[in-house]
């Protein structure tokens, strides 16, 4: 545990988020020194304590994932009292989260407006699946299909794929917890509060980035290109000796430092691959002639040849080679939570915002339900 005050040190937030958008930006917020009470269902929880395995502590890996730092408070909102106890909470928080479908924490007499005229200060961030006049559910892979990711990721146009993790809740939790920051900057300003919301097909459309802007300013719908970059080449795996290896040559000059270091520097002046549109344009070619020269070493031996000469490469791990990867590199990617509830300390992903003066800190572990 540290002694230093986080930045957010002396925020209290109510948490009535579940699964994993709200939950994550919470949980940034909260390692940034905020105080987050989180609702839960009494005898269940948030549904990510029952996905697993794995487990770890007893708990559901899931849940770990996005819900340090946390108290935890078991409400029925059915009852009048619990509601009575959620109304009141909210009457004092700094800042509300909730990912209800629209309408329902009004009919609870816990929406923005009801809210807001009991704590007129507040900082309240709705997150929904499609935005605060539908209410369709927002399941990450729903959105994924829905919201065009799943079109451009995989093999190939008739093989659409989900990203193996639930991005859109983690990128929607990031744009939530940027707008809560936001909100609070202008609360500190001028005393006001206000309402803060984001949605994960907005949220999504947004982090497509070049291929959502293709399509905006140019008209271009774009498709699954397997590995390969529709604006970039040599972008993608390719064999070596022993396994594949990315190359994310992204400019003329690296991919000159490329050309020689391959043995093969005639390549930088051929004329359809002098610069990265004749490269794209000529991918195939491209490929061909890479693929011959990279099977003479293992993707090891070119990791470290081709580095040390500022060409971006690597092996493709996989998670455990990832993290020690970052652990070699001095990111420290994994915190110990030493939580003295807790027989053994409890390890966690670490939160990656570095602040110099007031850090994040792991002051609690993942609560049991109802574990304040």
């Amino acid at each position: 545990m540290t002694e230093t005050a986080g930045a957010l040190d002396g925020l209290v937030i109510a948490d009535f988020g579940r699964v994993l958008a709200g939950p994550y930006a919470t949980m940034l917020l909260a390692d940034l020194g905020a105080e987050v009470v989180k609702i839960e269902r009494p005898g269940a929880g948030d549904d990510t304590r029952s996905w697993g395995p794995p487990y770890a502590d007893g708990q559901a890996t899931y849940f770990q994932s996005a819900n340090r730092n946390k108290q935890s408070v078991a409400l029925d909102l059915r009852d009048a009292d619990d509601l009575a106890a959620a109304r009141d909470l909210a009457a004092r928080a700094d800042v509300v989260v909730e990912n209800f479908l629209p309408g329902a924490m009004d009919r609870l007499g816990l929406g923005y407006d009801a809210v807001a005229a009991a704590n007129p200060g507040v900082v309240y961030c709705s997150i929904t699946g499609f935005g605060g006049h539908n209410d369709l559910p927002g399941y990450d892979l729903l959105v994924q299909a829905v919201g065009g990711l799943m079109s451009i990721t995989g093999s190939s146009p008739q093989e659409p794929t989900k990203v193996g993790v639930a991005l859109v809740d983690v990128v929607t939790g990031l744009h939530a917890a940027v707008g809560i920051l936001s909100a609070l900057r202008h609360r500190d300003r001028t005393g006001q509060g206000q309402r803060v919301e984001v949605n994960l097909l907005s949220s999504l459309l947004s982090a497509l980035v070049n291929q959502a802007s293709g399509y905006v300013g140019a008209g271009v719908v774009p498709h699954a290109m397997g590995n390969a970059h529709p604006s970039i080449a040599p972008y993608q795996p390719f064999p070596t000796a022993d396994r594949p290896m990315i190359l994310a040559v992204g400019n003329d000059r690296q991919f000159g430092s490329l050309a020689r270091a391959l043995g093969a520097a005639q390549l930088a002046d051929d004329a359809r691959f002098a610069t990265n549109a004749d490269r794209v344009a000529h991918r195939d070619e491209l490929i061909d002639e890479l693929t011959v020269l990279l099977a003479a070493d293992t993707a090891d031996g070119w990791f470290k040849r081709l580095t040390a000469v500022g060409v971006p490469c690597g092996p493709i791990n996989d998670i455990g080679e990832a993290f020690a990867l970052a652990d070699r590199l001095g990111l420290a990617p994994i915190a110990e939570i030493d939580d003295p509830r807790r027989e053994q300390p409890v390890r966690t992903v670490a939160n990656p915002i570095r602040l110099s003066a007031t850090p994040a800190a792991y002051r609690t572990a993942p609560p049991e339900l109802g574990e304040e």
